[in-house]
């Protein structure tokens, strides 16, 4: 007998994410899953501090205040709710959301899962977890629940969870699982995937993206979806939209997980309708032996000052009061073990206000000790206000120094982790690994197209060709870029070589750059090592998180086609 699609839908990408989105999702059309994506990397750091001042917190607060406005509605329409809102402390959380159903006289039944939590084993982290997959969400689904909130588990999981419930499927249905991951990788940053972020955006009418609707997947039993919204919500999906997502903060063709490996060369979009895209085609295989694990730990203190400089003279006026600074950094009883200077040449010549006049002269410093960050560097800088360049001045003093975080992960054979629903009953519920496990290896290169035949060029930005979304794992970043014919990925995919990426972006150029190619999406995705430094708690550089790394290459010019302008 054919199982009912599974309607799922999402209400969060990120912890402080839009609050009345999960009103806005069950009141906008039918579902019968709610997801909710609350973690990331830095939010574990945030929530492992709060936990260290209140040990009964580390989870995200925003989703309590979300039930307590939407449980009643989500009662009444039958839709179950799974988020990762759980953070640190996925049992306080069940606890805290008993406590508000019991307030409410709502009768829920609320389910949790634990094991990703290593902490005691990795006593030099503030928080070290490892990502689970989808099978404590399911053991929690087919138990009755209706609520179920976990820990650090993929992205994805949020999705495979219900659908292994839904469908039943069994742990090596690879295809399915792997369609399921699809899906949840699209789904999991919310307006990502219905243009929010979204590189062609000038392609659109403003007004329909001011306030894009959350994204919602209609999963079916052979691992096939299509990614939509709710009718009558705003934003759009369509190819590139979904496209751009499934890029983002992903690297080659196997998408590993603790459920399957996807593999997301074979990934076939179709615009079935105005904002309805399916996804089919989707291969899966073994899961990888290992899960890994993020670490989060204080890596010391930092801090920065930003110099104005403004008018003539930029290059001079820099050299002047690094060269003060220095000398100062060097005369202190304890010098930084780290600084760092950026100078963005954000001044105009013959500007017509002050502001477009000015750049910006960013120093930043580190060290263990919070005391080589503080003093140090605040007096340093406030004592030349007098003594610089013409015009010195500072955004904002330098303050004493603030902590910063740093991300690692490792990894652990998937049997060293105890991953378990907890039910609403109390009964604990093992989830097992994966039996059938895979080494992960990289994909083999696919054959090329054609290059497009020669003909007359134009010097122009890449972006007027080719879409790019950016984010960050780790240290690392990714950048995807994707085109919207077969005559541009034939350009494309021969023209921006990984080399080539490197003489654009300049900052890559003595880092490691890995380019994977996905003909299917007529995408490629570039790997930038080590560009973040230790992960975006440390604040390595002016865009801590890669966001906007795409968007600086595709406003890098090249010789383009005149057919493709």
């Amino acid at each position: 007998m054919t199982v009912a699609p599974l309607r799922i839908g999402n209400a969060s990408g990120f912890y402080g994410d839009r609050f009345d989105a999960m009103r806005e999702m069950l009141t906008g059309g039918p579902l019968d899953v709610l997801t909710g994506d609350y973690l990331a990397e830095l939010t574990m750091l945030i929530l492992g501090r709060d936990r260290l001042k209140n040990p009964s917190g580390g989870y995200a607060r925003t989703f309590l205040g979300q039930l307590e406005e939407c449980l009643g509605l989500a009662h009444e329409r039958g839709v179950r709710i799974v988020a990762n809102a759980g953070g640190l402390n996925p049992a306080g959380l069940a606890d805290a959301v008993r406590q508000l159903a019991d307030r409410l006289g709502i009768p829920v039944r609320v389910a949790h899962v634990e094991g990703d939590d290593l902490t005691a084993g990795h006593p030099r982290s503030l928080a070290a977890h490892a990502y689970l997959g989808g099978a404590g969400i399911a053991a929690c689904l087919r138990e009755g629940a209706d609520i179920v909130v976990t820990g650090r588990v993929t992205d994805a999981a949020l999705v495979t969870g219900p659908a292994v419930a839904h469908f039943g499927w069994a742990p090596d249905a690879y295809d399915r699982l792997a369609g399921a991951v699809v899906a949840g990788h699209v789904l999991e940053c919310g307006t990502q995937a219905t243009g929010g972020n979204y590189a062609f955006f000038t392609d659109h009418d403003p007004a329909r993206l001011r306030h894009p609707g959350f994204p919602l997947a209609e999963l079916h039993e052979d691992g096939t979806s299509v990614i939509t919204k709710h009718d009558g919500t705003g934003g759009l999906v369509d190819i590139g939209t979904v496209t751009a997502q499934l890029l983002y903060e992903t690297s080659g063709a196997r998408y590993a997980g603790p459920d399957v490996t996807a593999r997301l060369d074979s990934v076939r979009l179709t615009q079935e309708a105005p904002d309805r895209v399916r996804v089919s085609g989707v291969r899966g295989e073994a899961p990888p032996p290992t899960l890994k694990v993020g670490l989060n730990r204080l890596g010391g203190y930092r801090n920065e000052v930003a110099f104005v400089l403004t008018g003539l003279d930029i290059e001079a006026k820099a050299a002047l009061v690094r060269d003060q600074m220095e000398a100062a950094l060097d005369a202190a009883k304890s010098r930084p073990t780290e600084v760092r200077w950026d100078l963005a040449r954000t001044d105009h010549p013959d500007a017509p206000t002050e502001e477009t006049a000015s750049a910006l002269l960013r120093l930043v410093v580190r060290d263990p000790d919070q005391n080589a960050v503080g003093r140090t560097l605040s007096g340093a800088a406030i004592e030349l206000a007098l003594a610089s360049y013409p015009g010195f001045h500072v955004i904002a003093p330098p303050g004493k120094g603030s902590p910063y975080g740093v991300f690692d992960d490792v990894y652990v054979p998937q049997g060293a982790v105890e991953h378990v629903a907890v039910l609403h009953d109390g009964r604990r519920v093992p989830a097992a690994p994966a039996t059938d496990t895979l080494v992960l290896e990289p994909a083999p290169e696919p054959a090329l197209p054609e290059p497009l035949p020669p003909g007359p060029t134009r010097r122009a930005p890449l972006g007027v060709v080719a879409g790019a979304r950016s984010g960050d794992k780790g240290g690392n970043a990714n950048v995807g870029v994707w085109v919207r014919s077969d005559d541009a990925w034939r350009w494309l995919v021969h023209q921006l070589t990984a080399d080539r990426f490197q003489n654009l972006i300049t900052e890559s150029c003595h880092l490691k750059v890995v380019r994977h190619t996905l003909p299917n999406l007529r995408a490629l995705n570039f790997v930038v090592e080590g560009i973040l430094g230790e992960g975006v708690a440390s604040q390595h550089r002016f865009d801590p998180q890669a966001k906007a790394l795409g968007e600086w290459l595709r406003s890098r010019h090249l010789d383009i086609p005149e057919a493709l302008l």
